[in-house]
């Protein structure tokens, strides 16, 4: 059986996606604590960003057109913290909400959760703290969050 293909995880669209990557990493570039920690690692940040699209087509759509490392790459930068995880996602939450209908945004913010707690617990921690909230508490604070998840 060949030429099978896997149902997309989350029904987003390569522009979509490409269109949170560029709008995130503008507010990455912002952002007083996370810019200094990516302006130390990205020089070209169009390349940068496509190989982040192409992280979130594999992760959402389930292309096989990303072949990095993220836990490796974030154990060698040298200067990520598990602290920077809370910042990044908020960042990324907002993005989301911004740029895509609350059921997607909500579907894509839960993985991506669930990918940033799994890289800031492959740092070392500094205070014995869990780095990432959980969604279910972040998600549940926000207006309109239960009648957007069908309650």
């Amino acid at each position: 059986m060949t030429g099978l293909t896997m149902p997309p995880r989350i029904h987003v669209t390569e522009a979509q996606i490409d269109r949170v990557v560029s709008v995130f990493y503008t507010r990455v570039r912002r952002d007083p604590a996370l810019g200094p920690v990516f302006a130390a690692h990205v020089a070209d940040w169009q390349t940068h960003e496509e190989k982040i699209s192409r992280f979130w087509r594999n992760a959402l759509l389930l292309q096989r057109c990303y072949d990095g490392n993220p836990m490796q790459v974030h154990k060698a930068s040298g200067n990520v913290r598990p602290d920077h995880f809370p910042i990044w996602l908020s960042l990324f939450d907002a993005v989301l909400e911004q740029e895509l209908p609350p059921p997607l945004a909500q579907a894509w913010s839960a993985l991506a959760h669930r990918i940033g707690r799994g890289l800031s617990y492959g740092l070392p921690q500094q205070d014995g703290k869990p780095p990432v909230p959980y969604l279910g508490e972040e998600w549940s604070k926000k207006p309109g969050a239960a009648k957007a998840a069908g309650a």
